[in-house]
């Protein structure tokens, strides 16, 4: 392992850190709020430690991959603890468990918090609060790769590290370029939000924060009942199309700006995402039709939103989901585990391994009809290798022990099933809200701080696809070896 230079890329990351809590600073000079010098002291801490990581020389500045899944793994934890001494600092979360819990659970994009009320938040911790979805959406590490490149480094082992998908790739050769592009798209994405939430009558501040927690699919609002407080069909309708958005894969935007908008449309991952959409939106239409809203359309309203929001594992409520029939409860707690796509800000298993796992299925199916018989499996019109496949069902196997493993942990504190059950599939999943007293009108703030890192932790797993952490356990990735 390339340790020196893996200090110095985490000294970088943190830097970066510090500039990103530039704007937040910014928000509580023009409110003059109480939280303007614990922004001041993180942002010393934060260019203080950058600078002893930088000023490390390392005489070999390649990156391999053992060093890319340390620089994510540690690079997650250290921008969790550092980004959650504004909470502290303040006042606003006196405990380190539960401002750690917090800020894991921005940068991860998973909105599941343990704050009772948030609107009595000063405006710079609330801009901060949900300013971590935005920059853990795409990725800290890809956005470090953006605007502060690792000179001579082969930092294709971080994008691959933190975004370990069946399919990683560039969209041109060099990556930070890659990086580059999939900024401007996230940003202008962003940017166009914010203006049409403006257009519904939301302050800037609200629209900023709402547009945030959209785009990277996080969920903080700063409202105590999230976008139900609006009652807004018009900002549910563009919060619910830009979750949506968001949830696809970045990259098949830059495809529709090169080869037309049908380009998305030939993507199987993207109509099977689609296809899951639609019919958990009929489905859960015709069953709380009747029975918890009278009007077709006020059905339609809120199944659309809240699928929106739980298969992107974005988290947002328009209304209290957990009052809906068990065939709904059921449909959303499936969605869970399902997620957007590959290349999204969107957390979960991903469309894509659904769909692998789908054609490993009918492939092994054939395989007993006609024994002899030779099955390729294709994706997209290419042929996916062996090793592609055995990746996605590791990964799910691993997926489905961690969720085993940490519901098993919770239910040590005896809290009733759903709770137990659902808090671990919202945080691995990094979806947010779940059910029972962590549905969309409760949080997580009942459960003991042992808990809580249980879930810290399931949140960072799970939105860093779980092996750079799990390798760190092993041994023998500690030990030198002559590259």
């Amino acid at each position: 392992m390339n340790l020196p230079m893996v200090l110095r890329s985490l000294g970088i990351l943190l830097i970066c850190e510090a500039l990103l809590m530039v704007p937040s600073l910014a928000v509580s000079i023009i409110y003059e709020g109480y939280d303007v010098f614990p922004f001041v002291y993180t942002i010393a801490l934060l260019g203080a430690t950058g600078s002893a990581g930088l000023s490390i020389k390392p005489k070999k500045k390649n990156i391999y991959p053992r060093d890319g899944f340390a620089i994510v793994a540690f690079g997650w934890i250290l921008i969790s603890f550092f980004g959650s001494l504004p909470f502290i600092f303040s006042g606003v979360i006196p405990s380190f468990v539960d401002a750690f819990f917090e800020t894991s659970s921005g940068f991860t994009t998973t909105g599941a918090s343990i704050l009772t009320s948030v609107e009595g938040l000063p405006e710079g911790i609330m801009f901060w609060r949900s300013f971590t979805h935005w920059v853990g959406g795409m990725g800290v590490l890809v956005l470090t790769l953006a605007i502060l490149p690792l000179v001579g480094a082969n930092t294709v082992q971080i994008m691959k590290a933190e975004s370990p998908g069946p399919n990683p790739g560039k969209l041109v050769p060099k990556v930070r370029q890659t990086a580059k592009i999939l900024y401007i798209i996230y940003f202008v994405v962003t940017i166009v939000e914010i203006i049409l939430l403006l257009f519904g009558g939301m302050s800037f501040l609200d629209a900023c924060i709402h547009a945030f927690g959209t785009v990277g699919t996080g969920g903080f609002s700063n409202k105590n009942l999230s976008v139900g407080a609006y009652n807004s069909v018009y900002i549910e309708v563009v919060i619910s199309v830009f979750m949506i958005i968001c949830g696809a894969n970045f990259t098949l935007y830059y495809q529709a700006l090169k080869d037309g908008i049908k380009s998305i449309f030939k993507d199987e991952e993207f109509r099977l995402y689609i296809g899951v959409v639609t019919a958990s939106i009929l489905l859960i239409t015709f069953n709380i039709h009747g029975t918890i809203y009278k009007s077709i359309w006020e059905s339609l309203r809120h199944s659309s939103f809240q699928v929106a929001s739980i298969i992107t594992t974005t988290g947002y409520a328009s209304t209290n989901f957990d009052l809906w029939p068990t065939f709904s409860k059921i449909i959303l707690f499936m969605l869970m585990f399902i997620g957007g796509c590959a290349g999204s800000t969107a957390g979960a298993i991903k469309n894509i391994r659904i769909l692998m796992l789908f054609k490993i299925m009918k492939r092994e199916l054939l395989k007993i009809i006609h024994p002899r018989a030779v099955y390729v499996l294709k994706f997209g019109g290419k042929v996916v290798d062996d090793d592609t496949l055995s990746e996605v069902l590791v990964y799910f196997f691993m997926y489905m022990m961690i969720f085993a493993a940490a519901v098993l942990i919770i239910s040590l504190e005896g809290k009733d099933f759903a709770t137990t059950v659902s808090s671990i599939a919202a945080t691995l999943g990094n979806i947010g809200p779940g059910f029972g007293m962590v549905g969309p009108i409760g949080n997580f703030s009942e459960m003991t701080n042992i808990s809580k890192l249980v879930l810290s932790m399931c949140m960072i797993i799970g939105r860093i696809e779980i092996y750079p952490i799990l390798l760190m356990l092993f041994p023998s990735f500690w030990k030198k070896v002559n590259i």
